[in-house]
């Protein structure tokens, strides 16, 4: 597969991820330890996806990749290729539907 892409025009087309789009994704989704129950699409037009199980700032948790790989492991994730730059879709399982909802950094202080 192609280098990971970050800058990827949004919307999709066909609301489809493209195959050379990069995420952030947790290792514990990568390798299919936990399921994807979060996809993040922040404000700044990157994707995240996690476990929201797992601490995200823990440096050694994420890595690189494309979201293809993802979709390979879960066909469901794809249903998020439609979600709007500063929202999130979440689930409490890996069999519930997708739950949209805003999302933003939470303040450093």
């Amino acid at each position: 597969m192609s280098e990971a892409l970050w800058h990827v025009p949004f919307p999709f087309p066909d609301d489809t991820f493209p195959p050379s789009l990069g995420a952030v994704v947790q290792r514990t989704v990568i390798s299919g330890e936990l399921p994807a129950l979060i996809v993040i699409h922040d404000d700044e037009n990157d994707w995240l996806i996690g476990d929201d199980v797992t601490d995200a700032s823990d440096p050694d948790a994420s890595a690189i990749c494309h979201v293809a790989h993802v979709v390979d492991l879960d066909p469901s994730v794809a249903e998020t290729a439609s979600l709007p730059c500063g929202y999130a879709a979440r689930r409490t399982s890996k069999e519930e539907p997708w739950v949209i909802e805003e999302w933003y950094y939470e303040e450093e202080e």
